[in-house]
């Protein structure tokens, strides 16, 4: 379940949503999700599996945080000059060609991932876009990011050097085209909890 996933039709399904989250409390109801949890499902880093999401839909406290979260997400993606930044996430798109897969971007344009064929391997670069809002504080907090695969996998983690770009080895067995296609086409550029 994602942020989108929130914005639903209007319809039979809103309208059940919508009277969850209005609904009165649950007696002995609990976050049965902890944030991290809801966030990577928000930014489409990591889906709900089928338990979290039975979690999610059996108590009303917790959807109704996931809501507040998305609302929060949203409102933080509202503000372009803002320089805060929880995260970006992006998906491989329809290849053309067979051809190898030379780079990836985010759905907001601020990250692309490099894919260079070296010898009999390849390296994974991740660059920085300087016009985004938050690339001066990054660049200068030297904070710590990872990139994950939509399995969750950690494909590279560090800090950016002062050109804005992170830069590792390939990690993982056949090119990353395939990667991707069997880990459900998505990535996600986050911060590394402290």
């Amino acid at each position: 379940m994602k942020e989108n996933d929130v914005k639903m039709n209007q319809g039979p399904e809103r309208k059940l949503l919508e009277r969850l989250l209005l609904s009165p409390r649950v007696e002995g109801d609990r976050l049965m999700l902890a944030d991290a949890v809801l966030l990577a499902a928000i930014v489409g880093s990591q889906p709900l599996n089928s338990a979290e999401l039975a979690a999610l839909r059996a108590s009303p406290l917790t959807l109704r945080r996931f809501r507040q979260l998305a609302i929060e997400r949203r409102g933080a993606a509202r503000a372009a000059n803002d320089d805060s930044w929880s995260g970006s996430a992006g998906m491989l798109r329809a290849a053309s060609g067979g051809a190898d897969l030379a780079r990836l971007l985010t759905d907001d344009g601020y990250w692309t991932l490099h894919f260079v064929a070296h010898d009999d391997d390849w390296r994974l670069i991740l660059s920085l876009d300087a016009a985004a809002p938050f690339a001066a504080r990054l660049l200068r907090e030297q904070a710590m990011l990872r990139v994950v695969d939509g399995g969750g996998a950690i494909l590279l983690q560090g800090r950016l050097d002062a050109d804005g770009e992170l830069e590792c080895g390939w990690r993982f067995d056949g090119a990353p085209a395939s990667h991707f296609q069997q880990c459900g086409a998505r990535f996600a550029v986050e911060p590394v909890p402290a």
